[in-house]
């Protein structure tokens, strides 16, 4: 497929490519600092906003005025701010809110890591391996960051969990065990679309506690549990069935292949391993599923040490734990489920 053409030169196409960082600061600052939850009542001028957020009013405004010329805010013609369609995601706890996302991806510990990508292809090695070789991306995860990753995983969690519903039959099993799945979001979902299904979410100690907290509030707490724990060392035993949402591909082969065994050696013979993650396309093209596939790729190259995986390294992974890859589901999300069964 030939590169669609551009009505722009293509100096000019590079240039613009070359100054997307520009906005993605733009959008990570103004997501901390919690404008679009101030501008959630109408339209406010640049000075109120810098008065409640400790700015400097006329750089806030430069910056907003930059956000405006994407779309995100609109400016008024007596000075003032307002969201548009685009921004409205920038609020905190509306359904959709993409400001996790936004403080995750675009924020200071990615943007660090990145600037390390000439180290990252010269070496094969993530970012933080620079300075500290035998690191754990997530072991030295701080707090904060640590809720921050949680949410921004969870910000699409009902539309996933409605589109892993759709195209996968889960009332099939008692229990299902979600390995890595952080505060619950995920599973409450497939419970709510499968009232007879009962679960455990698992992972880290601070994770499992949202993921408890989340279950009680919404009454959910006597179908599901959750338990703390490394899934490099073991995870609960008795599913029928195990998941993980975008947790493989954020580890090297070696210590995906562990977190697969740890699954395997709590399965029964027959139990199925469902890995929800997107499938690395053999070939890229002009697409937004291939800008997708290729972006987060090289960003687990970059920020964790993982990877995209093509459906011929899922079956590898698959058969070096003692699965067998089955089938790949898939769905209206942008992932597939990768069924395999414990041999």
């Amino acid at each position: 497929m030939s590169t669609p053409r551009s009505p722009l030169p293509p100096g000019l196409v590079l240039y613009q490519m070359a100054i997307g960082h520009y906005v993605s600061r733009a959008l990570a600052l103004i997501a901390k600092l919690g404008i679009a939850d101030l501008l959630a009542d109408g339209p406010r001028p640049a000075a109120e906003l810098a008065a409640k957020t400790g700015t400097d009013a006329a750089a806030l405004r430069r910056v907003l005025r930059l956000l405006a010329s994407t779309g995100v805010f609109t400016e008024t013609e007596t000075g003032s701010f307002a969201l548009t369609e685009l921004g409205e995601p920038l609020r905190s706890g509306v359904p959709g809110s993409a400001r996790s996302s936004v403080l995750l991806f675009a924020g200071v510990g990615i943007q660090d890591s990145w600037k390390e990508l000439e180290y990252c292809v010269r070496t094969g090695q993530p970012a933080f391996r620079k300075n500290s070789p035998d690191a754990d991306a997530f072991a030295a995860m701080d707090p904060d960051a640590a809720r921050v990753f949680d949410e921004a995983m969870a910000t699409f969690a009902p539309a996933t969990a409605a589109a892993l519903a759709a195209a996968y039959d889960f009332s099939r099993f008692g229990t299902l065990v979600d390995v890595g799945g952080g505060n619950g979001a995920i599973m409450i979902g497939l419970l709510r679309a499968n009232p007879a299904l009962r679960g455990i979410v698992f992972d880290r100690a601070e994770a499992a506690e949202r993921a408890r907290k989340k279950l009680a509030e919404l009454g959910l707490e006597a179908r599901c549990r959750a338990e703390a724990g490394d899934f490099f060392e073991s995870v609960p035993s008795g599913g029928d069935a195990y998941l993980m949402k975008h947790v493989i591909h954020d580890w090297e082969d070696a210590k995906a292949i562990a977190i697969l065994r740890s699954c395997h050696r709590a399965m029964r013979p027959g139990t199925e391993l469902l890995i929800a993650e997107g499938v690395y396309p053999p070939r890229i093209d002009q697409t937004l599923e291939s800008r997708g596939a290729a972006a987060n790729d090289v960003n687990m190259l970059v920020a964790t040490g993982g990877r995209q995986r093509s459906e011929a390294e899922f079956h590898s992974l698959y058969a070096a734990a003692g699965f067998e890859l089955t089938r790949i589901v898939p769905t209206a999300a942008r992932l597939s489920l990768i069924e395999g069964v414990r041999r």
